[in-house]
């Protein structure tokens, strides 16, 4: 669903109306006969447009609104836009059981206010968020003291259950690759290529850049580039590969992620289970070993301080 109002032939005024848009499926019913009634854009670029046009426009009705983006990680330096570490989300729809109730995000507080997706998934799409990180409802950690070392522990481990799943999936994404066949021509692929890589966020982008070894090289590199000059060069087999995944990738970013794993293991009869068990076995030799070095590091002060109270 677009964010934006698609009876407006001014948000874009080359692009015009996209109810008289030739380039939605709804408008050639015949070509389009089972995609008809989603009403979908072919057109990603002049979508994008769009949305980017609404964001702006949106942003100078409302200047007050907060800018969010829907990705975690550290906010860039200058850039106005929080990531999805530095606020809580207020959900619109009720509980649905006394325990969800008690969740932060179905809470509200003084600290409310309107936000605006301005990066990541579900652009330009207006939320309800607190981002004071001195609200007690949605960032209790000052009212949690009593039970700091507890609560510390509680996120020690969200926290790790996350890195867990994130590298589980990108793992299995990564094997699900590495069992596609050679079918289509170089030319193809190509060209399936550079019309999703524009679909997929930049986070999305980067992940499967990694897995080919594509890396900035400079802070300036832009990773559309990089990635369309990999594409350019790639053998068959790889491009074969990166079609899956961008297509994985591109289906995660609009329904649940585990989902559209678990079917794209089973075509690729790829053995997620054993993926995840060698991940957390790996998390569990790393964290061993940290703790044994923080064993060694704090050793040493304790027999000081020993030395000096004798």
């Amino acid at each position: 669903m677009a964010p934006f109002d698609k009876k407006d032939s001014q948000l874009v005024p080359a692009a015009g109306s996209c109810v008289d848009c030739p380039k939605r499926t709804g408008h050639n019913k015949l070509l389009f006969s089972d995609l008809g009634k989603q009403n979908a854009c072919t057109d990603p670029t002049c979508y994008q447009s769009k949305v980017d046009a609404h964001v702006a426009q949106t942003i100078a009705a409302k200047p007050q609104l907060v800018q969010i983006s829907t990705a975690y990680g550290q906010q860039k330096e200058g850039s106005t836009t929080l990531p999805r570490n530095k606020y809580t989300e207020i959900r619109a729809e009720k509980p649905s059981s006394k325990e969800e109730a008690k969740q932060p995000e179905f809470k509200t507080c003084k600290f409310a206010s309107e936000a605006i997706v301005t990066e990541g998934n579900e652009k330009g799409e207006l939320r309800k968020v607190c981002s004071n990180s001195t609200c007690p409802v949605h960032h209790p950690t000052k009212e949690r003291s009593r039970d700091d070392g507890k609560w510390k522990a509680e996120q020690e481990q969200r926290r790790r259950e996350e890195a867990i799943a994130n590298t589980t999936g990108i793992r299995v994404l990564s094997a699900i690759g590495a069992a596609v066949p050679v079918r289509l021509l170089k030319r193809d692929l190509q060209f399936l290529l550079n019309q999703i890589a524009p679909l997929l966020d930049e986070w999305r982008l980067e992940t499967l850049a990694r897995q080919h070894g594509i890396r900035k090289d400079r802070e300036t590199d832009a990773i559309g580039k990089l990635f369309a000059a990999f594409v350019r060069r790639a053998d068959e087999g790889t491009l074969s590969r990166l079609l899956v995944e961008a297509t994985i990738l591109l289906a995660a970013a609009r329904t649940n992620p585990a989902t559209v794993l678990r079917d794209a293991a089973s075509i690729y009869k790829v053995d997620t289970d054993a993926i995840a068990l060698k991940v957390k076995q790996e998390f569990a030799a790393k964290e061993k070993t940290q703790t044994a070095k923080r064993t060694v590091t704090q050793s040493p002060t304790k027999a000081t301080n020993k030395a000096k109270a004798a």
